[in-house]
């Protein structure tokens, strides 16, 4: 009877992964070289990560208003980006930055006068 091994062959976990020649770096593990603390590296990640969202939200509500010759839209047809829109001003929000208008002037309190 031939029998089979099934081994498993596991890296231990003392021993890094060693980059190959002429073989780029991928950016997680530039990263776990330049920033020492794992709770930097987990806020520089969540930060690009909410930057991409940013850009791909805008991206997405820049093409609703732009007209491309290549892609032809039906007459009086509408597409409704509330939802991206959503997506787009909750990723600011999460920067600190507001989208809103507000109508009136902060006084020192923060409590809003509005305009006579």
């Amino acid at each position: 009877m031939g029998g089979y091994c099934n081994e498993t062959y596991t890296k231990n976990s003392m021993e890094e992964d060693k980059p190959i020649k002429g073989q780029p770096k991928s950016f997680l593990k530039k990263l776990k070289e330049n920033v020492d603390d794992h709770e930097e590296q987990m806020a520089i990640l969540g930060a690009m990560v909410r930057l991409g969202v940013v850009v791909w939200s805008g991206f997405i509500i820049t093409l609703n208003y732009v007209e491309l010759p290549m892609v032809k839209k039906p007459l009086g047809a509408s597409s409704d980006i509330t939802f991206v829109a959503s997506i787009f001003t909750g990723a600011l929000a999460t920067f600190g930055l507001s989208t809103g208008n507000s109508n009136g002037k902060k006084n020192g309190n923060g409590d809003t006068k509005p305009k006579a």
